[in-house]
């Protein structure tokens, strides 16, 4: 019989049968697994079993082609952020392109951590733009993992490492200013805190962030069935520029 037992993060419930549900969490070691959870949709299992939500997960299966027979038990709620219109939205956005993207049974642990960071940060943060800023890092990181990363060292057109000021929407690379003169508006402008600059980002350069890992999540990782996880993240973004605004 397969067994695991560790902390995960839940990152998808769905209803399965008339009481249970099928739960999808990501671990540091294992990455995302699934499993069973027997009256997961009780009153009492529905807290434990929230996207975000940090849990103990004890997996069993006496195959590894049969799901699992899963249990949780709750180590760290983010219920009360669901109350919270732009909160509720970056978990919602952040566990489903998590469940949707990766292949399950792959350790991720720099993208557990990463996720772990972004939920911490949305917990604690008093303003949005305190953890938006990670938000754009993890899907960035997400890129890189699952093979689609940017590069952001160079110019793409001339080799240069100074002055990176854009992303070309088609390759992925870092563009120049020099090299961008007069093509500016077919450009994606490159924050300085992507390429690890120090210091707070301001708002705007966050959501300049956004515009490009939306770009390249939607071309590269959310196509077919999960093409409608995209409304999800139109829906943060939007609740993100009000606030700006």
């Amino acid at each position: 019989m397969a067994s695991l037992s560790a902390e995960a993060i839940v990152c998808a419930v769905r209803p399965h049968g008339e009481h249970g549900a099928i739960l999808r969490v990501l671990t540091r070691e294992a990455g995302l697994v699934a499993g069973y959870v027997r009256g997961g949709r009780s009153r009492r299992q529905r807290p434990v079993l929230m996207p975000g939500n940090l849990v103990a997960i004890e997996l069993r299966a006496r195959t590894a082609e049969q799901l699992a027979a899963a249990s949780a038990e709750l180590l760290v709620s983010r219920a009360p952020l669901l109350a919270e219109p732009l909160p509720a939205a970056a978990i919602d956005w952040i566990t489903s392109l998590t469940a949707a993207a990766l292949p399950e049974g792959q350790p991720y642990p720099a993208l557990y951590d990463a996720l772990a960071a972004v939920l911490d940060a949305i917990a604690v943060a008093p303003a949005a733009r305190h953890w938006a800023a990670a938000l754009a890092r993890y899907e960035l990181l997400l890129l890189a993992e699952l093979g689609f990363g940017l590069d952001l060292d160079a110019c793409v057109a001339t080799g240069t490492r100074a002055d990176l000021a854009f992303v070309s929407p088609r390759s992925g690379g870092a563009v120049s200013a020099a090299a961008a003169a007069g093509y500016e508006a077919r450009l994606l402008r490159l924050p300085p805190f992507l390429r690890g600059a120090e210091g707070e980002p301001a708002m705007e350069d966050v959501l300049d962030a956004l515009v490009i890992t939306g770009h390249f999540l939607g071309r590269d990782v959310l196509d077919g069935r999960n093409r409608d996880l995209l409304a999800v993240r139109e829906r943060l973004a939007g609740r993100l520029n009000r606030a700006v605004a």
